[in-house]
């Protein structure tokens, strides 16, 4: 925690969630005090009941009608802690208001971001397309998570839980609106940092990375792509195979983004272990993340 304090001015968590895993307000700026984490993007996750595992509810203390992480709670947040947090909303592209409420969200709380996008549905939907040149045009960056349909084991209430349709409906949006910041995330997004076919069959790959992937393909293809390192599927990517990783990292270190989605110190303490430049390590833990939403 103090080595990466000294290298940079501000780190940023580019993604969490109000009252994830059992941390309320006061727990959860005490843990950014705890690691050093200046602010944090707070992110929503509106969705139909129907469309998430019911077992999150274990994580999420109390979901709303629109969704398991309601805007309301990413928004109380910020407004009990203005200089800890930094607004992020994704409503429901899909439904017919959704650009009006997040024009108005932008005009009376200043949402700053579009996320977390996570729903059942192609996200090269039409509807979607819409509201990504809608952010394009408002400064929003757009955080997906896409996750694949295979067999998990479960029957009930769904045998699976997919989001996005997988990378290639992802790739068309990103090539459909170029004015547009994407972030992929996820285990559906990670899982193609490698060229083999693990993607379809579980959500965290294992072994060495077989060069050729997509996510590198798209990150040199499309230059407003950029990779959200948060969660167990960020890190895995990375850990699987750590000389690939340097090197993935150097090519791509002004489009990689310090995020947790969780409460540990994991990230950081695997990215300080691989000897990158500090330079390199300034840009992923505060200064892309400032770039692509200036602090204010």
């Amino acid at each position: 925690c103090e080595i990466a304090r000294e290298m940079t001015t501000m780190i940023i968590d580019a993604h969490n969630h109000p009252d994830w895993h059992k941390h309320d307000l006061k727990r959860f700026i005490e843990n950014m005090d705890q690691y050093g984490i200046d602010k944090t993007w707070i992110l929503s996750w509106e969705a139909p009941a129907d469309e998430y595992d019911p077992n999150y509810n274990r994580a999420i203390p109390r979901p709303g009608a629109s969704g398991p992480i309601p805007f309301e709670h990413c928004l109380s947040y910020v407004q009990q802690a203005p200089d800890r947090f930094i607004l992020g909303y994704a409503p429901d592209p899909r439904r017919p208001e959704s650009i009006d409420r997040l024009q108005a969200a932008i005009d009376t709380h200043g949402v700053r971001v579009y996320g977390e996008l996570k729903l059942r549905m192609m996200y090269d939907n039409l509807d979607a397309i819409r509201m990504y040149r809608f952010c394009g045009d408002h400064g929003l960056p757009v955080i997906v998570h896409i996750d694949y349909e295979f067999d998990t084991g479960q029957t009930y209430p769904r045998p699976n839980y997919w989001y996005g349709g997988g990378i290639e409906p992802f790739a068309r949006a990103v090539r459909a609106c170029p004015d547009t910041v994407f972030l992929g995330h996820g285990p559906g997004f990670w899982a193609h940092i490698s060229r083999d076919d693990q993607y379809a069959k579980k959500s965290y790959p294992e072994g060495p990375i077989v060069p050729g992937g997509r996510v590198p393909e798209l990150l040199r293809e499309c230059p407003n792509l950029h990779g959200d390192l948060s969660a167990g599927s960020g890190l895995n990517a990375l850990k699987r195979d750590p000389e690939f990783a340097v090197n993935f990292i150097l090519e791509f270190q002004d489009r990689l983004l310090y995020a947790r989605d969780f409460f540990d110190n994991a990230h950081r303490e695997f990215l300080d272990g691989l000897g990158l430049p500090n330079e390199t390590l300034r840009k992923i833990y505060g200064r892309n993340a400032a770039r692509l939403v200036p602090v204010q």
